[in-house]
Formats: structure tokens, C-alpha cells, sequence
């Protein structure tokens, strides 16, 4: 189990406040509140496994019926000790029931329609008790405002007709009192009320006698008295005798309903922790929807790589991405640079999305992440001075990494913040130095912030260590809060000072004054961040030219392998028909040479003139006859003789298709295919004939086409629900456009983006159809789409 304090150190209590929002009853919540990382591998993967069913769900279905869900666990253990509920308990009880029922209904719909895939969902669906009788034995006695209804029992529908009637009796004859002759003069108000669960009238103090009866309360002035008539006196009495009937029978219909509980209490404890499970799932769904989260992949080698992740306590439109990745070759990370450059939000970044992941949490990061399952996470962060104990920052910062170091292995994450601070720099470096190399040759997985410049130099000396550093803007004088991998920070303040005005002179004197190893040092780490930016974009360059040639290759192959396969099939069938051929014609020449051979020999026979006519007609059947396929690529190829520009072919070698444009030379066309333009010889090349009704189509689309609406959509890089949102505006706009086909980039990737992309294009109404894209369109990494 990880350690509470580093829980705290990060902040994860804040995270899963957050999260907590997002459930629909206190069972979730209760389930969020307890929620800690776990330890153990296997237990992480199922956890992020049915998070990320519960996103697929919101993703493709919008929401899920929660609603009606009461924490019960109360209720249900007074019941079994024998304790009569209340109408309004037992109607939380039947509600949640009926949420339960609901919640099945709707997972069991989406399991019918295979929609998408939630075997957890669907084993927690199996696993929810059914208790519909009970449900509906409630809710035949009591109604949704939690009260009981007359048909609750023959009794109690009996006693209440007759409470009604005398009800009814006592209100006629104190109505005929108020609305009497002389009323107005001796009541203070022409109404009836009740008091002491008696009905009565208020009369003036003057005219008490008048009306006789019993007094049952006076105003505060005394001057008017609540009076009951002396001729209700006996109906109000029956009155009361048939509410004591009633309170009797509905305590009998509360125990009965209570006893029914108390036979189903196992059933309905069971039934309510999996509904609090489920919606604490969902939280976690949702928040990672509503935070533009994702689902890391997990390991157990300690490896981390985190891409474009933010803080996740960060708003969005503040925090700054990074990408972040060792645990393999390189085990610790050193991070050296000013005061508020990020470095401490770096920490905690790493930090969180870990405790987050090990929870079951989606992080705040791009597709494609993956994180560690470490035994412990230690966190030294923040000012540890303690008043308390008397400790100073340094004390109290040593205290804490002397524990962690006790306790840490090579399954640990660890991160120190300023390590060696508030003591002699010089000591405070050899110590920072000392403890790295501990940590860092136990095999734990490290990263430290510094302001010490000796462990600038630390990384290069040690294997396993990198440096990183928060990039600083001279322009704007201010950090930029990006993270860059090794390379070293290095001090701003000449620099700054020159921006700010300082005299060259005083600057010049300055520089005179440190060492010549630390000009050399700056003079390297400032050749190493132009190295680093220009191998930056020139590694972004290449990647994008081999992703496209790469894709190219794939696509060729693919292509090559149908092609030869296709071949080898119809060479064989070939054969085999060209086999069964020559069998029957070796057949029926030898039927007709023994005919012939029989006829000769039959001296005393004459052969008429029309059977051997009939005879060279049957050896002439015998031949095959042109394949008709065959005369139209006898046709095809003899229309190849007069390629124009603009011709469509088929490139035979490839299996591709691509536009003729221009003669290269006299047996050489050079033919476009995709981006790509090539010289091909024309004995390669197939004249492929234009199809009249993708003629008038083209025609037509072209005709009404919006100049500013491009064919295709490029989603590359883009988050599932930002590329959805876009994918909906684009689809509006082709269909404005008038267009019958587009195209949806999407690239190849995890296969995430397009699985989403199909999805939402199923329940597109103007979607007739979409299919992958061939190897000429772009293969796997493009959808072609045919509008309505």
C-alpha cells in the first residue's frame, strides 16, 4: 500500500475530491473517498480496464441511468434486528431496486446490440441480485412521496373511508355554524380549523357561551377561544379512534414490508455495494471525459513515458504538456534551473499520474502513455520546516529522505524536491550526490530538482542519470514551463540583466569574475540547446518522412502479396480448366478415330459425305473457345497502344492504380500514384476504362463543390472527443458542399482515433456507408466515406 504522507505530498486527496463530483449518489462518493492506488499489477490493469468500459459507454450512449440510488446499508441492518421502517425508508428501498433493475436493462441492451465490448460491466450486471417482487410488494403500499397508500390493505382502505366520511360530517355541520346567522359578529374568522388534531372554530371571548363545547387553545390576546361545538364533540371522537385504527394497520403493513426486507437484506447489501461500485466507475469515466484524460498503458519494469501529460490540479487552458519517458536505460532524472521554471510541478505531474494510474484513474495525457506499478511512491516536496519539532527546512528535508531511504527498493518511485537545499552549498551538493547514487544504484526509478550547478555535471559522469532543465524565455524574461530533456539548466543572470539595461561594462567585469570552467560549462550548455532544437526539428522531419514512406511500403507490400496470391489462384485455375480441357478433347478424338477406324474397316459399308462432315465438325468443337475475359484485356492492351495524358492505368507490377502524366520516353510513361510520381515502362501499364456513372457523379460533385470545404479531414494527433467534434462540423459542411464521397484521415496509431471515428460515423444519419481506405487511399490510416 502506498504511504499516506506521500498521498498527501501530492495532493491525490484533491484529485479524488474532484472526481467525487462527478457521482450521482453517496454510494459512489463513499467508494471515491476510500479510493488508494494499488500495488498489485494485475488488480491495476482490471481497474483502468473497466474505467476505460465505462468511457467507451459515455462515449457511445451519452450517459447511464443512475438516478434513484439511496444508500440503504442503514435501513437494511435495522431491519434485520427486527425494526420496523418507515414508509419513506422502505420507498428509498424500493427505489434503488428499481434503479438496479433499470441499470440491467440498459447494460443487457448494449450487450444484445454488441455495441461495443464491457465484459466487466456485463459481469457486475450477472452479479446484481434480482429482487422485482420486493420492489413491487413496496410499491403496492407505498407511493413515491413515501406514504402509504389505502390499498395497502382491505382494512386500511375501510378505516380510511370512514375517517373521510366523519371528516366530512364535522366540516358540514361547523360549516353551517360559520355560515349561520350571527356568525360574522361572533367569530373572529368565518373558517374552520383544527387544533389538538380536533376540529373547531374561533369564537369571540364574549360569545363562548353561545356555541358551548370544549375549548382547546386561545389566542395570545385572549380574545378569541378555539372552540369544539358541543355537536361535533361525538364525531370528532369517532374520529379519533379511527386515526388510532389507522396508525394500528399501517404499523402492521410497515412490519410485514420490514420483515420482507429483512429476508432479502443479504440480497439487497450485495446489490447496493455493486450499483456504488459501478458509479464510482463512472466518476472516474466521466472525469477523465470532462479533463481530457486517457487510459495509460501499464508495466511492471518500472518505465514510464508520459506524453503531453499536465498537472492534472492544473485548469487545462493553463497547464503546460510535457513529455516525459525513462525507466529503462536511464533510471533517474536530474532537473536543474531557477525558481518558478516548473520544476516542482514536473515532480508532481509524474507523481500523480502514477498514484492515479495505480488507482484506476484515466491521466491527464495523450494516447499512448504508460506508466509503472511501483510497491512505493515517496514523495520529498515543499518546505518541511517544523516548528514543532524544532527542526529546520534541512532537518526536517533529511528526516524524510532518511525514512525513505530505509524503506525504499527497485520497485520505488522517488522524488526529491531541492535535494541538499538549506544547508552549506557546498555540502549540500556532495550530500545530493551521495543519495542519488544511492537511490540510483539500488535500481529505484528517481527524479530531483537542484539549484546545486556541481550536479549539472552529475548526469554525464553517471550512468542511468539524465539531465533535464525548465526552458527559460530571454525574450520575455520569463520561464515557459517546458520541460527539456538533457540538457542541463544554466543561469539566466547576465543575460536578464543585459535585457533589463545593465551596462555591458559592469556585465563584462561581471563574467571577469567567475572561473573559466563555469564560462566553459555555460558556452557547453548553450551549444548543447542549440544542438538539442536543431536536432528537434530535423528528427521531426525525418520521423514524418519515414512515417510516409513506411506507409508507402506497407501499402506496396500488401498490395504485392493480394497480387501474387491472386496470380498464383487464377494460374491454378487455369491449369486445372485447361487440364479438364485437353482430357475431353483426348476423349472425344479418340471416341471419333475409332468411329472413323470402325467405318474403314467395315468394307461392305459406305461412309456417306455428311458423316464426315459431322465427323470434322465434332474435331472441330473440340477446340476451346475464346475466353471472352480474354478478349476484352485483348481489347484493354490494344487500347494501351494509344495512352494519352490523363489516362487512367493500372500499374500490373504494383497492383496500383495511378494517372498517366506525360511520356518519358518512347516505351516510358511517368504515372502518378497517391503523392507519389514514377517512371513506369508501358509494357507494365493496363489502360483501366472510365466508368460513365463515376463520370457523372464527379461531374456533378465537382459542379456544386464549395471551393473552401477540402475533401478530406486530417485528425492526426487530435483527442477522440475534440476529433469527433470536428469530424461532426466537417460532415456538415460536405454535405452543404453537395459531396458524395470524403475522406477522414486518422493514421494508424493504436487503432483508438479510428475505433472511435467508426463508431460515431454507425449512428451518423447521412452516413451511407464507410470503408477503409485501399493502398492507393492510404490503407488503415484513412476511412472513405459515402454521404447521403
Amino acid at each position: 500500500m502506498i504511504a499516506e504522507r506521500a498521498l498527501k505530498t501530492l495532493e491525490f486527496d484533491k484529485v479524488r475530491a474532484q472526481v467525487a463530483e462527478f457521482c450521482t449518489s453517496s454510494l459512489g462518493k463513499q467508494q471515491i473517498e476510500k479510493l488508494v492506488p494499488e500495488t498489485d499489477f494485475e488488480k491495476v490493469g482490471e481497474l483502468l480496464k473497466e474505467m476505460d468500459e465505462g468511457l467507451a459507454i459515455l462515449r457511445v450512449k451519452g450517459h447511464v441511468p443512475m438516478g434513484g440510488i439511496f444508500d440503504i446499508r442503514p435501513h437494511v441492518k435495522r431491519a434485520q434486528i427486527g425494526g420496523m421502517l418507515s414508509a419513506m425508508e422502505l420507498m428509498e428501498i424500493s427505489s434503488t431496486i428499481r434503479a438496479s433493475r433499470i441499470l440491467r436493462n440498459f447494460i443487457e441492451e448494449i450487450e444484445e446490440k454488441e455495441e461495443i465490448q464491457i465484459p466487466h460491466f456485463i459481469e457486475r450486471k450477472n452479479q446484481l441480485p434480482v429482487l422485482t417482487a420486493l420492489q413491487h410488494e413496496i410499491d403496492e403500499c407505498i407511493d413515491e412521496n413515501g406514504a402509504v397508500l389505502d390499498s395497502a390493505s382491505v382494512e386500511l382502505r375501510n378505516i380510511r373511508q370512514q375517517l373521510r366520511s366523519a371528516e366530512a360530517r364535522v366540516r358540514q355541520k361547523l360549516d353551517s355554524l360559520v355560515r349561520g346567522p350571527g356568525a360574522a359578529k361572533m367569530l373572529s374568522d368565518t373558517i374552520i380549523t383544527i387544533r389538538n388534531d380536533r376540529y373547531v372554530i374561533p369564537v369571540k371571548q364574549e360569545y363562548r357561551s353561545y356555541y358551548g363545547g370544549i375549548v382547546h387553545d386561545q389566542s395570545s390576546s385572549g380574545q378569541t377561544l378555539f372552540i369544539e361545538p358541543e355537536s361535533v364533540v361525538q364525531i370528532n371522537n369517532e374520529i379519533q379512534r379511527l386515526k388510532v385504527r389507522e396508525k394500528a394497520e399501517i404499523e402492521k403493513i410497515l412490519s410485514a414490508l420490514s420483515a420482507k426486507v429483512r429476508e432479502a437484506a443479504s440480497d439487497l447489501l450485495v446489490l447496493v455495494n455493486i450499483l456504488g461500485d459501478i458509479d464510482a466507475i463512472l466518476a472516474k469515466a466521466k472525469y477523465g471525459a470532462k479533463n481530457k484524460c486517457t487510459k495509460p498503458a501499464v508495466n511492471n519494469e518500472g518505465y514510464l513515458r508520459l506524453i503531453q501529460a499536465r498537472h492534472p490540479l492544473i485548469p487545462i487552458e493553463k497547464a503546460v504538456p510535457n513529455t516525459i519517458e525513462f525507466g529503462r536505460e536511464i533510471t533517474a532524472i536530474v532537473i536543474t534551473g531557477p525558481n518558478t521554471g516548473g520544476k516542482t510541478v514536473t515532480l508532481k505531474t509524474v507523481g500523480l499520474c502514477t498514484l492515479m494510474a495505480q488507482a484506476g484513474l484515466p491521466i491527464p495525457a495523450s494516447d499512448g502513455s504508460e506508466l509503472s506499478v511501483f510497491r512505493q511512491v515517496f514523495a520529498d516536496i515543499g518546505d518541511e520546516q517544523s516548528i514543532e519539532q524544532s527542526l529546520s527546512t534541512f532537518s526536517s528535508h533529511m528526516v524524510n529522505i532518511v525514512g525513505i531511504l530505509n524503506q525504499f527498493d527497485e520497485h520505488s518511485l522517488i522524488l526529491f524536491d531541492e535535494l541538499g537545499a538549506g544547508t552549506d552549498p557546498q555540502e549540500g551538493a556532495a550530500l545530493a550526490i551521495s543519495i542519488l547514487d544511492e537511490v540510483v544504484g539500488r535500481g529505484a526509478r528517481v527524479m530531483a530538482t537542484t539549484h546545486y550547478p556541481e550536479l549539472k555535471a552529475y548526469a554525464y559522469n553517471r550512468k542511468g542519470v539524465i539531465n533535464a532543465s525548465v526552458e527559460f524565455d530571454i525574450e520575455t524574461l520569463s520561464p515557459t514551463y517546458r520541460l527539456l530533456i538533457g540538457v542541463p539548466g544554466r543561469s539566466n543572470a547576465f543575460e536578464i540583466s543585459k535585457r533589463l539595461g545593465l551596462k555591458d561594462s559592469i556585465i563584462n567585469r561581471a563574467k571577469s569574475f567567475t572561473g573559466t570552467d563555469r564560462r566553459e560549462v555555460e558556452s557547453m550548455i548553450a551549444s548543447l540547446e542549440e544542438s538539442r532544437r536543431k536536432a528537434e526539428q530535423d528528427a521531426e522531419e525525418a520521423h514524418e518522412i519515414l512515417l510516409e514512406a513506411q506507409k508507402l511500403h506497407d501499402e506496396l507490400e500488401e498490395k504485392l502479396n493480394e497480387w501474387n496470391i491472386k496470380k498464383e489462384s487464377l494460374e491454378n485455375k487455369a491449369k486445372e480448366k485447361a487440364r479438364h480441357i485437353i482430357e475431353n478433347a483426348k476423349k472425344e478424338a479418340e471416341q471419333i478415330i475409332k468411329e472413323l477406324r470402325e467405318m474403314q474397316q467395315n468394307a461392305n459399308r459406305v461412309i456417306k459425305e455428311h458423316e464426315l462432315i459431322e465427323a470434322k465438325k465434332r474435331l472441330e468443337d473440340i477446340l476451346p473457345e475464346e475466353n471472352p475475359i480474354l478478349k476484352k484485356q485483348a481489347k484493354i492492351r490494344e487500347r494501351a497502344q494509344n495512352l494519352q495524358p490523363g489516362d487512367e492505368v493500372k500499374v500490373l507490377s504494383f497492383g496500383q492504380k495511378g494517372t498517366l502524366i506525360e511520356k518519358a520516353s518512347e516505351h516510358e510513361w511517368v504515372v502518378q500514384i497517391g503523392m507519389l510520381k514514377m517512371k513506369i515502362d508501358e509494357s507494365d501499364l493496363e489502360y483501366v476504362a472510365p466508368e460513365k456513372e463515376k463520370q457523372a457523379v464527379k461531374l456533378t460533385t465537382v459542379k456544386n463543390r464549395n471551393p473552401h470545404v477540402k475533401w478530406e479531414l486530417d485528425l492526426r494527433g487530435e483527442r477522440l472527443e475534440d476529433a469527433i467534434l470536428k469530424t461532426e462540423k466537417y460532415l456538415d459542411d460536405a454535405l452543404l458542399a453537395n459531396y458524395s464521397r470524403v475522406t477522414i484521415i486518422h493514421g494508424k496509431g493504436t487503432g483508438a482515433l479510428r475505433q472511435g471515428i467508426h463508431e460515431y460515423l454507425r449512428k451518423h444519419k447521412r452516413v451511407r456507408s464507410f470503408r477503409l481506405g485501399e493502398a492507393g487511399e492510404g490503407g488503415l490510416g484513412v476511412t472513405i466515406v459515402e454521404l447521403k
